[in-house]
């Protein structure tokens, strides 16, 4: 299987982190230090979103990877997608998908994947469970990294520590980020319970 790019230039790594500054962000915390590791990024209420953490984890020199739908990646935009660590997924067989996200995490040396739980951007009560099912079989970590509209930080987060419970695990995840109090950049699309 090819190798995914595991870092970027330092001057690119330098500009992201300016940029984000410029925007009014502050980052809370650095980069992930395992090879492989899953980052929850929450609230996903916009497109700005993605933005906003790829120019925080980029701004650390370090590569996190988001699934993005594969009607996206027609030339020039899915060039740019990748080169920025997009992957192109089917949506329509998400245990397909899992399986697949399993498959790069067994197999490349460096993984580091982003994934947004509510797996939309609109207002959703059910969160994907995918996140846990990859960490559950490969046992890589995961933490709870979120961003915050409201007071314009973003971090990785806290490691959470999985029981192996999906449905248990899910409830733990969903407490941890109502204690957080976060705010969407569309308020009304940010449900947590």
């Amino acid at each position: 299987m090819k190798k995914n790019r595991t870092s970027y230039s330092q001057s690119w790594a330098r500009f992201c982190g300016w940029l984000l500054r410029r925007m009014g962000w502050t980052a809370i915390g650095g980069p992930l230090a395992e090879k492989k590791v899953i980052c929850l990024g929450v609230p996903h209420t916009s497109f700005w979103d993605f933005v906003v953490a790829y120019l925080f984890y980029t701004s650390f020199g370090d590569v996190a990877h988001v699934m993005v739908k594969k009607e996206l990646f027609f030339w020039p935009l899915g060039s740019i997608l990748r080169a920025c660590g997009c992957i192109p997924v089917d949506r329509s067989n998400a245990t397909e998908l899992v399986h697949s996200l399993i498959e790069h995490m067994n197999q490349d040396e460096v993984f580091k994947l982003a994934i947004a739980p509510e797996g939309t951007r609109k207002p959703v009560k059910r969160w994907k469970t995918g996140a846990f099912r990859i960490a559950y079989a490969t046992g890589v970590p995961v933490y709870a990294g979120w961003f915050d509209w409201r007071t314009k930080r973003i971090s990785c987060g806290e490691k959470l520590t999985l029981s192996g419970d999906i449905s248990a695990d899910m409830a733990m995840m969903q407490a941890h980020y109502e204690s957080l109090h976060l705010t969407g950049k569309h308020k009304d699309r940010y449900v947590t319970h």
